[in-house]
């Protein structure tokens, strides 16, 4: 855009007849994001940016105690579709490592929530998994 108001021309229609002619010149094909709605959020977040690098790189801020709760529940599975017991009893121990230090050092933020788990406990389940049934027959 080069080209100045001239005066005397109503600032609406000039900004207009630009428009029209970027139009027609095509400068806005293919444009990011062409034919998609805006975003929902439109009020004004001088992080913008960095939220959409976030979500386009799959991250996530969490309080300590609530990524440790994620971090927990992650262990878990990875115990039960270990293929060995020594790593069932690997991955639990240091699980439990962290759930006792937060537990001790409780960082701000929700409360843990959380107790240690029961390694005997979790291996028993991982054999009965192993055998295709439940602990609990």
């Amino acid at each position: 855009m080069t080209e100045r108001k001239p005066p005397g021309v109503p600032f609406e229609s000039w900004v207009d007849k630009q428009i029209r002619d970027a139009q027609t010149r095509g400068e806005f094909d293919r444009l990011p994001g062409a034919g998609k709605p805006l975003p929902e959020d439109t009020a004004y977040d001088e992080l913008w940016w960095v939220r959409r690098k976030m979500a386009r790189e799959g991250l996530s801020v969490l309080p300590p105690t609530l990524a440790l709760r994620k971090e927990a529940e992650d262990a878990l599975a990875a115990a039960y579709a270990a293929p060995s017991e020594r790593i069932v009893r690997k991955i639990i121990a240091e699980i439990n490592a962290k759930i006792l230090d937060m537990m001790l050092k409780p960082p701000p933020g929700p409360p843990l929530g959380l107790k240690r788990y029961d390694v005997e406990e979790v291996v028993r389940e991982w054999r009965a998994r192993r055998e295709g049934r439940t602990a609990a027959e």
